[in-house]
């Protein structure tokens, strides 16, 4: 297996494994049409999430949404400088809404949730 697949691969395997057992299977099929990078994202998110001191969300999915955008814009401000409206931006925007989804999906919606990123 090709070293991007078996990045993809485990990628898939581990964020399924975070989710409620009665969503799994569906979870597992929704990650394996996402990018290496999408998953990476959501790894990433879901990292800070874990390192971060947490706080326990109870919130809509527009809080959730919110969250994230904070989560992004600190993960900026600690190394990604990018122009406003560019590509990269966009890309970002999707890569959050994908988050968003995964969340809301997964059962993680009540998951301790941190949204910083290398903040201490």
């Amino acid at each position: 297996m090709p070293v991007a697949a078996a990045k993809k691969s485990a990628l898939v395997r581990a964020l399924s494994l975070c989710a409620d057992d009665s969503q799994k299977r569906d979870i597992k099929r929704f990650l394996l049409g996402l990018a290496t990078d999408e998953l990476q994202y959501i790894a990433e998110f879901l990292g800070s999430c874990i390192l971060e001191s947490g706080w326990r969300w109870q919130g809509s999915r527009a809080q959730l949404a919110e969250a994230i955008k904070e989560f992004d814009r600190s993960r900026r401000e600690a190394g990604c400088r990018c122009s406003a409206g560019s590509l990269r931006d966009q890309d970002q925007e999707h890569k959050m809404i994908l988050l968003l989804e995964y969340l809301c999906r997964s059962g993680l919606m009540q998951f301790t949730l941190s949204v910083g990123a290398g903040q201490g």
